[in-house]
């Protein structure tokens, strides 16, 4: 998987609501409506990552959720990562 520029890593940002290009990944917060919701998401994207082998670097306090992606084997932002932060949108926008 080809590492994007910044160019291109901007360009897809604008594809997506509320995400952020931070020290070589991108990464959002998500806040729930208590933390068995939060939990509950996280949960469900979970599933997700293993079923597309890509996984985040994420925290979760409360109702709150953190998520960071990077392609770690292409030392930066990669096709990989925006192909699961548009699944991770779509499990939170069903809730």
């Amino acid at each position: 998987m080809e590492k994007f520029t910044d160019e291109q890593i901007h360009d897809y940002l604008g594809q997506l609501d509320g995400w952020e290009y931070v020290d070589g990944a991108i990464e959002t917060t998500f806040e729930f409506k208590d933390f068995k919701e939060a939990f509950s998401v996280m949960t469900r994207i979970a599933f997700e990552c293993e079923a597309q082998g890509h996984h985040p670097d994420w925290s979760n306090v409360y109702k709150t959720v953190n998520i960071r992606l990077s392609t770690h084997d292409a030392n930066g932002v990669t096709e990989k990562d925006f192909e699961l932060a548009r699944s991770i949108e779509e499990i939170v926008e069903s809730e």
